[in-house]
């Protein structure tokens, strides 16, 4: 069988070698080079998409065989509904990214050579089923990430990226003590992922730690939650998101908040879900209340900017909690509405982080209200009516307007964990976070947009055609899954039905 999960893993590798061997002076070589590259990813996950079987839950495009023998790591690939959303998100933004970076003038051999490199880490995370690999792609997308911000970043880069890295390193070690403790507390010794879901293996099993004796099931779970909260963020852990984010090149925004934070989530599904399914009922109403800590604080924090690559960095954090509340919800409609979350939530801000970069390029600032007082910008729909029309769909697909993306998964989320009795309260409480929404996104739009025109920006060009190209995709799904989500649910329903049958 064709191994079609490798191919798109390793493609963007090859094309980075490619790229490095590329003569320095010839930087348009370099960039279509690039386009090329991640257009066979994205042409391989549309095939994957239509020969994708929807009315099965086990593994697809399966890839295995014995890797490092001698501890049982084997190289093991596959898909399934909880994966394929997320594999798709990751070829279409990587693709349109490399697009929206053609603006990059320094260092462009290196820059597209992280952007490729950081591609192979992102699938491979999605398609791993051995935790030992898993492990290794989820370190290997940490240094490009670190570098893409520390040398393309803004003022504040260096201290940006190392907190960045820092902050992802700190879960990396706690994920790698667990591996090794799931790997050791195994019958047989195993690092293959289905097979640590099978059997509640780590049940009763106790270690002693510091004079105590402590159920090893809850402190795996604690461990593998807290190394992917620090990626979703979750809050304490999210002090690094609005720094990287504001930090970062336009594109690499995009990639940060389409799809690394969606790494955390999407590990906690297909880690702590079905590996420790008692610890996870244990924990329900932990997450829960994170979740709605997250909803609420993002958007209080969201309110308060005035520079608005900051104010969407923070609406990530408030949009993210909405996941944890589906995920702690454990009924059908919220995980569904998780997982949709996870990757509507992927196309609309992508859009706004593309939307920000685009003024940021002609004004060389994004100031909503600057910091002496005076207006940012004010009225600018007169002179810009095609940007202001694709951030208007963006804006309201964010706040969850009805007919757009946002509010579907939204509605299934609350639906979901409303339906559960213990967590009607926290629901009321979380709904706050749809009006705060509202309030930042159109007191923003207010401000920049309408009114009357600030003359300084009386000669502002519109969006040209490379910039509209790369957002169309992203504006026609924002606009077919607000009306119509099937063709996502679709893919990931029999996994989810399997995935909750663990805790009926």
């Amino acid at each position: 069988m064709f191994p079609i999960l490798s191919v798109m893993t390793y493609i963007p590798l090859l094309g980075m070698i490619i790229i490095l061997a590329l003569p320095r002076n010839n930087p348009n070589l370099v960039r279509w080079v690039a386009v090329g590259v991640t257009a066979i990813p994205l042409a391989l996950g549309v095939y994957l998409y239509l020969s994708f079987d929807r009315s099965t839950a086990s593994m697809q495009f399966v890839e295995q065989f014995d890797w490092i023998k001698p501890f049982n790591i084997q190289y093991y690939m596959g898909i399934d509904g909880l994966s394929i959303p997320m594999v798709l998100l990751t070829v279409l933004l990587t693709f349109l990214c490399v697009i929206a970076s053609w603006g990059i003038e320094t260092g462009v051999k290196g820059y597209y050579a992280m952007f490729l490199f950081l591609e192979t880490g992102m699938m491979g995370v999605f398609c791993a089923l051995d935790f030992f690999l898993f492990f290794v792609f989820w370190e290997i997308m940490l240094l490009p990430m670190y570098f893409l911000i520390g040398i393309w970043g803004g003022k504040e880069k260096v201290y940006a990226a190392i907190k960045f890295f820092l902050y992802t390193l700190f879960g990396s070690v706690l994920m790698l003590l667990v591996m090794v403790g799931m790997y050791y507390y195994s019958e047989p010794h195993t690092f293959n992922l289905l097979q640590l879901a099978q059997g509640h293996m780590f049940l009763g099993k106790t270690v002693v730690l510091f004079g105590h004796q402590l159920p090893v099931d809850k402190l795996f779970w604690i461990g593998l939650f807290i190394g992917f909260a620090i990626k979703v963020p979750v809050w304490p852990f999210h002090t690094w998101l609005p720094w990287a984010h504001v930090e970062a090149p336009t594109a690499v925004s995009v990639i940060l908040a389409g799809v690394l934070l969606k790494m955390g989530t999407y590990g906690i599904l297909r880690m702590n879900y079905p590996i420790l399914p008692e610890a996870t009922l244990w924990a329900a109403e932990f997450m829960m209340v994170l979740g709605i800590i997250n909803i609420l604080y993002g958007a209080f924090c969201a309110m308060a900017q005035k520079d608005l690559k900051k104010l969407v960095a923070y609406s990530s954090v408030s949009h993210m909690g909405y996941v944890m509340v589906g995920m702690a919800s454990f009924t059908t409609a919220g995980v569904n509405g998780a997982v949709l979350q996870m990757f509507n939530h992927g196309t609309s801000t992508a859009m706004l982080f593309l939307l920000v970069g685009v003024i940021y390029d002609r004004a060389h600032h994004r100031w909503i209200v600057k910091p002496d007082g005076s207006k940012g910008f004010g009225g600018i729909a007169a002179v810009v009516p095609v940007y202001t029309g694709i951030m208007a769909i963006a804006l309201f697909a964010s706040l969850g307007l009805p007919g757009l993306s946002g509010f579907i998964s939204e509605a299934l989320v609350f639906l979901g964990a409303f339906s559960n009795p213990r967590f009607q309260t926290y629901v009321v409480i979380g709904s706050l976070g749809i009006l705060l929404g509202a309030a930042y996104l159109l007191w923003m739009f207010m401000r920049v947009f309408l009114g009357p025109l600030n003359e300084e920006y009386k000669d502002l060009k519109d969006m040209n055609f490379r910039e509209v190209f790369t957002l169309m995709p992203l504006c026609a799904l924002v606009i077919i899954l607000g009306v119509y989500p099937m063709p996502v649910l679709n893919l990931m329903g029999s996994t989810i039905e399997k995935l909750l049958t663990l805790f009926s």
